[in-house]
């Protein structure tokens, strides 16, 4: 029968010390919640911009040469923009959610998805072919895997309008 008054005496002990810990630890609420509900996070990567973003856009994505100007994606390329974050980020952008990327260790180099310099001359079934077989096939870098396994010809269809719509130079239809 002891062991009850000791357990009583822990469960008291470990419940003032959260009251006294949520007392002491000033946290602010993330913007994405509201001020009352009491989680902490942290606040948005990107500042909010006063720039307009269209009616009907499913996601956005901040121009990579220009952080200040949104472009509004469709469904489409929002798809894109998902598996790009997903399997592409990588080696495909200078920086990823998580830091800097292995592009730099890769050689030869590949092209930032934003390069419309070196992106836009390719057609569209070539990017598809590109993403579909893999660097290697094509006699680029063979550390780019075959992707035409693991994503759908939709999904890979997503992804080029997903670089088309983040190309700088803007992407011109031939």
């Amino acid at each position: 029968m002891k062991i009850v008054p000791i357990y009583v005496a822990a469960l008291a002990g470990c419940l003032g010390a959260s009251v006294f810990i949520s007392k002491t630890v000033k946290t602010e609420p993330c913007w994405c919640w509201e001020q009352d509900s009491g989680v902490a996070a942290s606040r948005p990567v990107r500042p909010p911009s006063k720039e307009y973003v269209s009616f009907g856009s499913y996601g956005i994505e901040a121009d990579w040469t220009n952080p200040d100007r949104l472009i509004s994606l469709d469904y489409n390329e929002t798809q894109g923009q998902r598996i790009f974050y997903q399997q592409c980020v990588w080696c495909h952008a200078d920086t990823t959610p998580a830091g800097p990327s292995n592009r730099n260790n890769v050689v030869p180099l590949p092209p930032l998805l934003n390069d419309g310099a070196v992106l836009n001359k390719e057609t569209d079934a070539s990017l598809e072919r590109i993403i579909a077989l893999g660097g290697g096939a094509i006699g680029k870098s063979a550390m780019m895997p075959p992707h035409g396994k693991l994503l759908t010809p939709e999904e890979i269809r997503d992804v080029v309008r997903f670089v088309r719509v983040i190309s700088v130079p803007a992407y011109q239809k031939p």
